[in-house]
């Protein structure tokens, strides 16, 4: 008798196509595990909003989201030093002691965040569409780049020749990384 091979279909495994789909058109971030954040680097975070969320930039928006981020600007080791708002996302720039804390902390202030909005908007459900967006800066001209883009988003985003009131000038909180202190020369 001859023998017979049995090809075995499996479930589990890398292979392609695997894994949750995007939501909506765009793929968001990747869930792949974040780089290791050493406490003396600062973080540029960028999260996006849901496509059922209004203009972030209305003053009702803004009022919520503004209290929301400065009632979570210290808390879980978070420092939220310096924020943009735009018309369907938010740029932070953040300090915390190492990726955990920083993922803990976006989490609660996520949870701040789309309470305060959902709240305005009188409607539940989710506010902020993916995770959030993290690039560490590692260098004083990084935090130079990425402050002087918060600072200049509006102008390329809406033509703003005035200064942007959706974008904070002082810090929230006093940085106590040498790269938010001396770069930013505070």
């Amino acid at each position: 008798m001859a023998q017979q091979a049995f090809e075995f279909r499996t479930w589990g495994g890398k292979r392609k196509g695997a894994g949750r789909p995007p939501t909506g058109k765009r793929a968001g971030v990747p869930h792949v595990e974040r780089a290791v954040l050493a406490p003396r680097f600062p973080v540029h975070a960028t999260w996006r909003m849901t496509k059922r969320v209004w203009n972030l930039r209305t003053q009702r928006c803004f009022t919520a989201l503004s209290r929301a981020m400065y009632g979570g600007a210290s808390r879980f080791g978070l420092r939220l030093v310096h924020y943009s708002v735009m018309g369907n996302h938010v740029h932070l720039i953040v300090e915390a002691p190492d990726r955990r804390a920083l993922s803990r902390a976006m989490k609660g202030l996520g949870v701040r965040i789309a309470r305060a909005l959902n709240r305005v908007m009188k409607r539940s459900g989710a506010v902020i569409s993916d995770r959030y967006h993290a690039h560490i800066l590692k260098t004083p001209s990084e935090v130079k780049r990425a402050r002087n883009y918060q600072l200049t988003n509006a102008r390329h985003h809406y033509g703003h020749t005035t200064r942007d009131r959706y974008t904070s000038r002082k810090p929230l909180i006093a940085p106590r990384t040498w790269l938010l202190i001396h770069a930013l020369k505070l």
